[in-house]
C-alpha cells in the first residue's frame, strides 16, 4: 500500500494526487524526462495514467504524442504502455521495449539511440531541445525537499534541474534501507569551466545521498507500491559457459604476464546471459578483492559481493530477478556499505573509466573479421536495443572485449561476418573478441592479422571455410591490401541470410 508517511516536506504534502491528475500536467508535444535505468526505478502509476489519458485523445481524434528521455530502458508500464498508446513521437536514449522496437522498426517512432555518457551533457547543451517535464520515482521526500533516490539514479539529476515542472511518485515497494546507497555528484560544469571530477577509486563519494529539487517545480506527488521490473537470467549452457572460461582463462594469463594485477582493475559488465555467465566463472575461479564500476549491478555481480570475491561496486542502477532482489533486500544494511550508485554521467564518464583502467565486458551482435562489432542492428537496419554504455567503456576502458555466440538462429547464422552492414565499435575501439569457439586477441595485430585470429579462433568451424575463402579472394583480388574486401561478396553473406540460406 502507497505509504504518505514518506513524503516529509510540508510544502509537498498537499501536492499529493492520484496518477490520473498528475498526468494531466503532460500536453501534447511536451518531452518527458522519466526515471528508470533497465527495469529499475522507473516511475510505475503515471506513464499508464498518461497513456490512458493519450488513447482517449486518439478515440476523440486529438493528436497526442511527447518525447520520452530516459536513462536507459524501462518496463511494460512505461515505454509499453505509452507505445501501445501511440503516444511516442521521439525516444532516447536506450530502449528494449517490443511495442517501441516494432514502432521504430516500421517507421512510427523516432528514435535517438546515443552513449548513455553523453545524453545528460546533450541535454545541458541544449542539442535535445527543450525538457517540460520530469517524472521521476523516489524512495521518500526528505523534510527539506531533498529526494531520496530509488533503485537507480540514471538521468534524475538532469531531468529533475531542466524540467520546468516536476512529478514525484513515492514508492512505498522500494526499501527505505536503500538511502545512503547513491552518491549524487554535483560538481560538474558547462565548458569552458569543468573542473577534473574528484574520483579515484570505485569506494569513493563525492557527493551527497540525495537529489536535489525545488519544490516550487514539485506540481504533483503520486503514491505507489509497485515492484521494479526484476528481470529473470537463462540458466547458464554450455555456450556462455565456454565463453566465460576462455574470458577467464585470457585475465589470468594477463595476470601471469604481468599485464593485470592479481585483483584485476575493475570490472564493466553488460546486461544479459553471458555477461552473468562471466561473473558466475569469476565466483569460481582465482581472483579475489575485485572491485567493479559499471552501469548495472545484475545477479552475478550481487552473488559476487555476497561471496566476498568483489568489494566494491560502483554503478547507476540494480537489474536483477526476483531472487537476486529478496537477497538484496534481506542483506542491504551490509550492502549499502559496499555499494554506490551514481548518476550515469558519472558512472559512464570517460575520463573516470580510463583513469580506473576498466576492463569493459560487453555483448554483441556480430562482429566482422576485423573486429568492427554491431551491438545494434540485425541485418544492417532493423533496431534491437541500442548502443547503451558499451561504447563509453570500449573506448576508453584499459582493455575492450566483446563476447557472443559464434552462431544465431540455430545454427543458421554465423555472428562472425567479413563486413558488418552496421558498425557500433569499430575495430579501433575493439581489443578481444570471445565467441564459445575461441577467444582472439588483437591486440598489436594488423588488419590481415586480426582477421586470421577472428577467423580461427572466433568463427564457427561450419563457417571457416567460406569467412578463408573471402579473406583469400579478398587478398588475391580485392582494390588493396591493407584492411582486403569484396563489397559485392560482404554484401551477398548478409542478403544470402535474409534469403534464408546458410550463411
Amino acid at each position: 500500500m502507497s505509504d504518505a508517511t514518506r513524503v516529509l516536506c510540508p510544502a509537498l504534502q498537499g501536492r499529493i494526487m492520484s496518477a490520473d491528475e498528475a498526468a494531466a500536467c503532460v500536453q501534447p508535444g511536451h518531452n518527458v524526462g522519466m526515471s528508470g535505468f533497465t527495469g529499475a526505478g522507473y516511475p510505475k502509476a503515471m506513464p499508464q495514467a498518461l497513456a490512458r489519458r493519450i488513447a482517449a485523445a486518439h478515440a476523440a481524434g486529438t493528436p497526442f504524442k511527447i518525447g520520452v528521455w530516459t536513462g536507459a530502458s524501462t518496463a511494460p508500464e512505461l515505454d509499453g504502455a505509452l507505445a501501445k498508446a501511440d503516444g511516442i513521437e521521439l525516444r532516447l536514449p536506450y530502449q528494449s521495449d517490443p511495442e517501441c522496437r516494432e514502432r521504430i522498426n516500421d517507421g512510427r517512432m523516432e528514435y535517438i539511440d546515443l552513449h548513455l555518457s553523453n545524453v545528460a551533457q546533450h541535454a545541458w547543451f541544449g542539442f535535445l531541445g527543450h525538457l517540460d517535464v520530469a517524472v521521476i520515482e523516489v524512495t521518500a521526500i526528505e523534510a527539506d525537499g531533498s529526494l531520496v533516490p530509488s533503485t537507480s539514479v540514471g538521468n534524475n539529476k538532469t531531468w529533475l534541474d531542466l524540467a520546468d515542472r516536476v512529478i514525484i511518485e513515492v514508492n512505498a515497494r522500494q526499501n527505505p534501507a536503500l538511502a545512503g546507497m547513491h552518491d549524487i555528484y554535483y560538481g560538474t560544469r558547462l565548458p569552458p569551466h569543468r573542473q577534473p571530477i574528484p574520483l579515484t577509486h570505485v569506494a569513493d563519494r563525492i557527493g551527497q545521498p540525495t537529489l536535489r529539487c525545488d519544490p516550487s517545480k514539485v506540481v504533483a506527488v503520486v503514491l505507489t507500491d509497485a515492484p521494479d521490473r526484476n528481470s529473470a537470467f537463462a540458466p547458464l549452457d554450455d555456450t556462455s559457459k565456454r565463453i566465460a572460461g576462455h574470458l577467464l582463462e585470457f585475465l589470468a594469463h594477463e595476470v601471469r604476464r604481468g599485464r593485470l594485477p592479481a585483483q584485476l582493475l575493475p570490472l564493466q559488465s553488460g546486461v544479459g546471459n553471458t555477461a552473468n555467465a562471466v561473473l558466475a566463472g569469476l565466483g569460481a575461479g582465482p581472483f579475489e578483492n575485485l572491485t567493479a564500476y559499471t552501469e548495472v549491478l545484475q545477479d552475478g555481480m550481487l552473488a559476487l559481493l555476497r561471496s566476498g570475491r568483489l568489494s566494491q561496486v560502483s554503478a547507476t542502477a540494480l537489474s536483477l530477478s526476483d531472487e537476486g532482489a529478496a537477497a538484496f533486500d534481506a542483506e542491504i544494511a551490509t550492502l549499502r556499505q559496499r555499494i554506490v550508485l551514481r548518476p550515469q554521467e558519472i558512472s559512464n564518464h570517460p575520463e573516470l573509466v580510463r583513469r580506473l583502467g576498466v576492463i569493459a565486458m560487453n555483448g554483441m551482435l556480430e562482429a566482422d573479421i576485423y573486429g568492427n562489432v554491431n551491438s545494434t542492428h540485425v541485418m544492417g537496419s532493423r533496431i534491437m536495443n541500442g548502443i547503451g554504455g558499451s561504447g563509453d567503456f570500449a573506448r576508453n576502458g584499459y582493455l575492450s572485449i566483446f563476447m557472443s555466440a559464434s552462431t544465431a538462429k540455430g545454427g543458421a547464422l554465423s555472428c562472425i561476418v567479413p563486413m558488418t552492414p552496421h558498425v557500433d565499435h569499430t575495430e579501433h575501439d575493439v581489443q578481444v573478441l570471445v565467441t564459445e569457439q575461441g577467444l582472439a586477441d588483437l591486440r598489436g595485430l594488423s588488419p590481415k592479422q586480426r582477421a586470421r585470429a577472428v577467423i580461427e579462433h572466433c568463427a564457427h568451424p561450419d563457417f571457416r571455410p567460406a569467412l578463408r575463402d573471402y579473406l583469400q579472394r579478398a587478398l588475391d583480388n580485392g582494390p588493396g591490401r591493407h584492411t582486403p574486401h569484396l563489397l559485392q561478396e560482404a554484401y551477398a553473406w548478409h542478403l544470402r541470410a535474409i534469403a534464408g540460406r546458410a550463411m
